[in-house]
C-alpha cells in the first residue's frame, strides 16, 4: 500500500497525464465519484441533495496554484459566487478554500487580502470560509493568515483552518489554535512529506489522530474531525460520551462519493456530518490524492467504471 500511495502522489504531479485526463470523458467519467461536476450548478444540485439527507457540505472549486494575480483574483469570484448563492438558496454549507488557489506563492499579501475579503463576505452572510492545508512548506504562512484575519473581531467565527494529523508540529499548533477558539477540521494528511517533518506509519499517524481529536472535543470551540476510518470515529465516540460531551458540539467530516453508508450510519445515531464537496475543471489533483489516500478506492472505480 505504502508504494501505491508514493505512485499516485506522483501521478497527481504529472502535466501530461493531468492535461490529457482532465480534457478527456474517459477521465471525467472516472473523475464523478469523487468530483461533483464541472460547474456551480453541479456543485449546488449536489449539495441540495446532500442536505436533503441531513448532512450539511463545504463546497471547493478545485484549483490550487495560480500563476498571476489575475489568476487568483478568478478563482476567487467563483468563491464570492458561491457564498452568495448559498445564502439565496437557503443551504447548509460552507466553502474550504486554499490559499496556493489565491495567490499565496506569489505573494502571502495577495492570499491575506483575498482570504479577508472571503471572510467578510462569510461574516456578513452568515457563513464561513476553511482555509484547507496544503503542503508542509505552506504551513506556517498559512496558520499566520488564519490567525491574524480571526483576530478582528467582526471576523471571529467566520474563519477556521485544516490541521494534519501526520505532521510532529500538529500537536502545538492545535493547543495553539483551540486556545484562541479557531475552528479546526482535523484530517490525517495527504502530501507526500520528508521523515524529518512528519510521521510514516499508519498507526504513528493514527495515533497522532486519536490524541488530537481528544484535544479539540474537549475544546469549546465547535470542531470537525475529518475521516473515514471507522476505528478513528469510534474512538471519538467513545471519547465524547465518557467526557459527557454533546454530539452537538462537533462534526464529522468525510469526502464526497467515500462512505456512503457509513456517514448516512453517523445521521441516524444523532451526529453532525459534513460532506466536501469539490467541484471544477482542475479535478485531476484532488482525484489523485484521494486514490493515494486510500488505494482500495482505485479497485473500486475499475470494478464499476464498464458497468451501466
Amino acid at each position: 500500500m505504502p508504494l501505491l500511495r508514493s505512485a499516485f502522489i506522483a501521478l497527481s504531479r504529472n502535466r501530461v497525464l493531468r492535461n490529457f485526463s482532465e480534457r478527456s470523458i474517459v477521465g471525467r467519467r472516472m473523475s464523478s465519484r469523487f468530483v461533483a461536476g464541472m460547474e456551480i450548478d453541479d456543485a449546488l444540485r449536489v449539495a441540495e441533495a446532500v442536505n436533503q439527507q441531513g448532512m450539511a457540505v463545504t463546497l471547493d472549486s478545485l484549483g490550487e496554484s495560480v500563476t498571476s494575480e489575475t489568476e487568483a483574483h478568478k478563482a476567487a469570484d467563483v468563491y464570492h459566487q458561491l457564498l452568495d448563492l448559498i445564502a439565496a438558496r437557503k443551504l447548509n454549507a460552507n466553502i474550504s478554500v486554499k490559499l496556493t488557489q489565491m495567490g499565496l506563492e506569489l505573494s502571502p499579501k495577495l492570499a491575506d487580502t483575498i482570504a479577508r475579503s472571503l471572510a467578510e463576505h462569510a461574516s456578513r452572510s452568515g457563513s464561513f470560509v476553511r482555509i484547507d492545508m496544503e503542503d508542509s512548506s505552506l504551513t506556517r504562512v498559512t496558520l499566520d493568515i488564519v490567525r491574524r484575519l480571526h483576530a478582528r473581531p467582526d471576523l471571529r467565527g467566520a474563519i477556521g483552518i485544516v490541521i494534519q494529523a501526520y505532521l510532529y508540529r500538529s500537536e502545538a499548533d492545535i493547543e495553539q489554535l483551540a486556545a484562541d477558539g479557531i475552528r479546526v477540521r482535523l484530517c490525517k494528511g495527504a502530501y507526500k512529506e520528508p521523515a524529518e517533518v512528519a510521521f510514516a506509519r499508519k498507526a504513528d499517524v493514527d495515533a497522532s489522530f486519536i490524541r488530537l481529536s481528544k484535544i479539540l472535543l474537549e475544546s469549546p470551540a465547535y470542531h470537525a474531525l475529518a475521516t473515514h476510518d471507522e476505528a478513528m470515529i469510534a474512538a471519538a465516540k467513545s471519547f465524547a460520551k465518557q467526557r459527557g460531551i454533546d454530539p452537538s458540539r462537533f462534526e464529522f467530516q468525510m469526502l464526497y462519493g467515500v462512505r456512503r453508508d457509513l456517514q448516512r450510519n453517523l445521521v441516524r445515531e444523532g451526529y453532525n456530518v459534513r460532506v466536501y464537496v469539490p467541484f471544477g475543471r482542475e479535478w485531476y489533483p484532488y482525484f489523485m490524492r484521494r486514490l493515494a489516500e486510500r488505494p482500495a478506492n482505485a479497485l473500486f472505480l475499475a470494478r464499476n467504471f464498464f458497468r451501466a
